[in-house]
């Protein structure tokens, strides 16, 4: 009757897969509507920033304890995956631990690396659920994270917890199984832990350690296809992003704000009549950002990877100051409304209008003004993420499009036209300060 669970298991597969795929390809999709931008650079170098950045997690290592423990969690999540090919093969062939055999002495290495891995994962994931519920960290409290955002970081941790505890219950009681030479579980080596934790099971009749072991087993692989159904619905969409997000990161030094050529003509002619222009193929129809749609596709990108770690929040002078700018809630509100975008295109088509825009309906102007543009969120996010440069996007439309800007900026603004400086005075007088 081995074929019935063969079946299930590939039902259950191909599902997951066809779901995984729907959603994720609805996250490209969406992810493509932004406007057109030209990163370049070299592919070399932006290999080398991608293992050091995502892979490496270099940031996360400026606080080192919750880095460790992240690591541990992170390793886990990549090595056990090989545990999980195994899982699969065996599920579709009707086989038990099938790897054992071709990888010889290599293979109880393998999985007691799982294991230790999986231990430190256990361990780090109660410590993160201490620090969230107990502790309560200021970043993991503030206004944006109230309601789904909190939970959703509490969810993720207690499947981790299942999974970790799955396969660890599984390891144990296989070796146990294995040490009785029952059927069909064959010595595959010593397990680094399973060795001890089998001791627990030792009083367990065999068929109630055999329902024991496939009961993790198929609870662990029902975990993981669970998790990557779940993952595209929340932050830790992360662990897949976070490495096309660090190979496209922005190469220009931090801080930098990209000109608009259009006005630049603008400002050279103004400054000199015989200035020379550059010729404009494709000018914009409009300046900055009002919606998802008007920012680019690495900003919509950068959305998708955020991980609502805070860090940037917590490095925010404004926040910190009590204004309401908040550079995590900018990139959670920007992939709300893209998640509202998409689904709205595919329900009522590609021009249907639904009168809101992340202009006004998601960011205030409150939350824009506050920005220093003091680029500490940048330098602060462990996935490459630059918050300021969407604030910026909005702000320009603010400025330039809805003449929306308070007065002090207005009469600054109309002293670098007329004046070419931010003073009232003489444009012939400016550099007298020189003489003083």
């Amino acid at each position: 009757m081995h074929w019935i669970g063969q079946v299930v298991f590939t039902v259950m597969l191909l599902v997951t897969g066809f779901l995984a795929w729907k959603k994720y390809s609805f996250i490209r999709r969406n992810i493509a509507l932004g406007r057109k931008e030209d990163l370049g650079g070299n592919s070399g170098e932006r290999w080398r920033y991608m293992l050091l950045f995502a892979l490496g997690q270099k940031k996360m290592f400026r606080n080192w304890l919750p880095a460790v423990l992240h690591l541990f969690i992170y390793v886990s999540f990549v090595i056990v995956n090989i545990e999980v090919l195994e899982i699969t093969f065996d599920g579709l062939t009707g086989s038990h631990r099938a790897f054992a055999h071709s990888l010889g002495a290599f293979y109880p290495f393998m999985i007691s690396l799982i294991e230790v891995l999986s231990a430190g994962a256990l361990i780090a994931t109660i410590i993160f659920l201490f620090r969230r519920n107990v502790v309560k960290v200021r970043r993991f409290t503030l206004p944006e994270m109230k309601g789904w955002p909190f939970q959703d970081a509490n969810l993720i941790l207690l499947f981790e917890l299942v999974l970790v505890t799955a396969i660890l219950t599984m390891n144990a009681a296989d070796y146990q199984l294995q040490l009785r030479t029952t059927v069909n579980y064959h010595s595959t080596g010593t397990f680094l832990l399973s060795q001890y934790t089998a001791n627990i099971f030792a009083g367990v009749s065999t068929q109630k350690l055999i329902y024991l072991e496939r009961i993790a087993w198929w609870g662990h692989i029902t975990g993981i296809f669970f998790f990557l159904l779940y993952i595209p619905h929340s932050k830790h969409l992360h662990i897949f992003l976070s490495f096309p997000n660090s190979y496209w990161h922005r190469e220009e030094v931090k801080g930098k704000l990209p000109n608009m050529p259009v006005i630049m003509n603008e400002v050279k002619t103004m400054l000199d009549p015989s200035a020379e222009v550059q010729d404009i193929a494709d000018p914009p129809t409009t300046f900055g950002a009002k919606d998802v749609t008007d920012l680019s596709w690495k900003h919509l990108l950068d959305a998708y990877s955020c991980t609502e770690c805070g860090r940037c929040t917590a490095a925010c002078p404004a926040n910190q100051t009590g204004k309401k700018l908040s550079p995590r809630k900018i990139m959670m509100d920007t992939r709300d409304r893209l998640e509202e975008v998409g689904h709205n295109r595919d329900k009522h088509g590609l021009d249907f209008n639904d009168n809101k825009s992340l202009l006004g309906d998601y960011i205030t102007a409150e939350e824009l003004r506050a920005c220093t543009t003091c680029n500490a969120c940048v330098e602060e996010c462990p996935v490459s993420i630059s918050p300021l440069s969407i604030i910026m996007e909005l702000r320009r439309y603010q400025i330039m499009e809805q003449s929306d800007a308070p007065e002090a900026w207005t009469q600054m603004f109309n002293n670098l036209e007329n004046n070419q400086a931010p003073w009232q005075f003489n444009p012939m007088e400016r550099l007298n300060w020189k003489e003083e």
